[in-house]
């Protein structure tokens, strides 16, 4: 498989491709609508119930494995590679585990706007990178149901398109993480609300 990838998309190295489940699969394309059609049963069992484990690594492993696991043997699984962008593979749930930790006491304390706390979330859980594929639409989703069944707060609509393909909206999406790296929030909580 030949795959071309959007600005500010993870590569998947060779061995990651070894798990594709649907060997069909030639192009880029063919993989996001793939990708795409098991996204939505996830958003739809998502949307069956409430969670009240949301923020724990269980949650975060079974929801990627719900979003990916019909195209990827790996789905549900920490990546084991290092990546252009993210921690060590070997740091993956020490990190994950301190951002679950901070956000509990964010909420606890007021620390932050609720808009604020799951954007300041969503790119911790982005530059943590936990996984060989999907963790910006990962990132999305559940910070989506952190603003839905935590904070009872409308979900985020990210620019009302589909990033993972390249288009001015994915820029603009990147261009906030950026900023966002740079203790610049602003950005990120507009693009969200866009």
């Amino acid at each position: 498989m030949k795959l071309v990838y959007p600005e500010g998309a993870t590569p998947i190295d060779p061995d990651e491709q070894e798990g594709l489940i649907l060997t069909h699969i030639t192009a880029r394309e063919e993989l996001n609508r793939w990708e795409q059609e098991n996204i939505h049963k996830a958003e739809e069992w998502c949307n069956s119930r409430k969670h009240s484990d949301i923020l724990t690594m269980g949650f975060t492993l079974k929801l990627h494995k719900k979003m990916f696991g019909d195209v990827w043997k790996w789905a549900g699984q920490f990546r084991t590679s290092l990546k252009n962008i993210g921690v060590q593979s070997w740091q993956i749930s020490i990190e994950l585990q301190k951002l679950f930790d901070d956000f509990n006491v964010w909420l606890e304390y007021g620390t932050y706007s609720n808009d604020e706390m799951t954007v300041r979330f969503h790119h911790r859980l982005v530059s943590i990178h936990l996984f060989p594929n999907g963790n910006g639409r990962h990132a999305r989703m559940i910070t989506n149901l952190i603003q839905k069944q935590i904070l009872n707060e409308e979900e985020f609509s990210w620019g009302r398109t589909d990033l993972s393909q390249a288009c001015d909206c994915r820029k603009r999406y990147i261009k906030a993480l950026i900023a966002a790296d740079n203790n610049d929030y602003l950005p990120l909580l507009k693009f969200a609300r866009s």
